[in-house]
């Protein structure tokens, strides 16, 4: 048995908030506060002054690995979750092979196993090859252990394909996980169509790419039966439709990056590649809305979308360079300056972080109640690092923070009663 002690324990989905011992036995939650039968021997865990919540989990996650391991490997970026303090990462399926059959699950499944770090579920690609012609075998992938299936940003041009494939994912009952952009105007683009792309001269991505997307979608959903989740939303006018149609009954959830929440179209005027993120960084107004969304309820997770890249892939002009922020080992501080910056509170950063992206995944955790799995963050909310290559676990360096210093850091963070990761 494992004790806790003194830290104060956020559960979101308790609304527990306070200074309290966690116990942990057999890999699960045994009890909140007082001591449970058998505890006399139970080795201990100093956490007075940190935070102890939920651990993280990440919707769609760039692992690499098969096929791009010049970038990362899904052993390194286990670590580097775990170290972020996310226990659960959903691996996206632009790997090489695409993740669109069995034998690919099952290699990936066996590494991160063999990793001993974060889980890692799967997503399968909605089409073969991603290519937006064919639909993939979606019950196969289902019966494989995939949690949901996605095209990524990869455009489905043919609504009938869309359609067919939304109505296939139904019958698997399958969460599609859609990147709304609209194909003809977003194609020649690579950073938010305003003024600085204009100053710049960057071609523009209209925040109307999204928003139609969004709409189209949500049409095809109604009629397909489908329940979807919409991914990495920019735009502001992109929350309501959404949300008006879950009143309606429509099963349909969201989320925003975590990039899209700290920074806006100006941060790239140093042509700085590592602000090229796809869909693009907006202006302030979209930013406040999307905080807005999650601070009212529009939007239900916060996702990491951990992208490493090795240097070359940012080593050239902006328009040219590889979209995409490692972002595990800054998430939490990210997620704490919004905090506070006044963007929303901490029980709700938490819950969109570990809570809802449980849920949405359909894994256990994202909780501290009594039996959930033992899935825990430790972290330090005033401890001050700087960020530097070397601090960096992940195998990816690309993050606009470098150079920076930064507030909070994960002390340690257990999966399944197990320790993980140990600062």
């Amino acid at each position: 048995m494992l004790r806790i002690r003194h830290g104060r324990l956020i559960d979101p989905a308790s609304g527990h908030d306070g200074v309290a011992d966690l116990w942990i036995d057999g890999g699960h939650i045994a009890a909140i506060g007082r001591a449970p039968k058998g505890a006399a021997n139970a080795r201990e865990i100093n956490a007075k002054g940190l935070v102890v919540c939920p651990g993280f989990a990440d919707p769609g996650s760039h692992l690499r690995e098969p096929g791009h391991e010049h970038k990362a490997t899904i052993a390194s970026e286990a670590r580097a979750a775990a170290a972020g303090g996310f226990t659960t990462v959903c691996c996206t399926p632009d790997t090489q092979p695409v993740l669109d059959n069995a034998s690919v699950i099952e290699h990936i499944t066996q590494r991160a196993v063999a990793a001993g770090a974060a889980q890692v579920v799967c997503l399968g690609a909605l089409t073969v090859g991603l290519g937006g012609e064919v639909l993939a075998e979606m019950h196969a992938l289902k019966a494989a252990g995939c949690v949901g299936v996605t095209n990524l940003g990869r455009a489905v041009k043919d609504t009938a394909v869309l359609m067919h494939a939304l109505a296939y994912a139904a019958s698997a009952e399958l969460t599609v996980f859609l990147h709304p952009e609209d194909y003809w105007l977003a194609r020649q683009g690579t950073m938010h169509e305003g003024a600085v792309s204009t100053r710049l001269g960057i071609p523009g991505i209209p925040a109307a790419a999204e928003v139609i997307a969004v709409h189209r979608d949500l049409t095809l959903l109604a009629e397909a039966g489908a329940r979807a989740h919409f991914c990495k939303l920019s735009a502001g006018d992109s929350i309501k439709p959404i949300a008006e149609a879950r009143k309606r009954g429509l099963p349909v959830t969201a989320d925003v990056g975590i990039g899209n929440l700290c920074f806006t179209a100006d941060d790239v005027g140093s042509f700085d590649a590592n602000y090229h993120v796809r869909p693009p960084l907006r202006d302030a107004r979209d930013r406040a809305a999307l905080r807005r969304g999650v601070r009212q309820g529009g939007i239900d997770i916060i996702g990491a979308y951990h992208e490493p890249h090795d240097a070359d892939a940012k080593a050239a002009p902006f328009g040219l360079t590889e979209p995409g922020v490692s972002t595990y080992d800054t998430f939490l501080s990210s997620l704490l300056q919004l905090v506070a910056d006044g963007a929303f509170d901490l029980p709700t950063a938490l819950a969109g972080a570990s809570l809802a992206p449980h849920r949405l995944l359909g894994q256990p955790g994202g909780t501290l109640d009594v039996g959930a799995p033992a899935d825990v963050c430790a972290f330090d909310p005033a401890v001050r690092w700087h960020v530097t290559p070397a601090a960096l676990k992940s195998a990816g360096k690309n993050t606009p923070y470098l150079g920076q210093t930064l507030t909070g850091r994960v002390m340690f963070t257990l999966v399944g009663g197990r320790l993980v990761h140990q600062l």
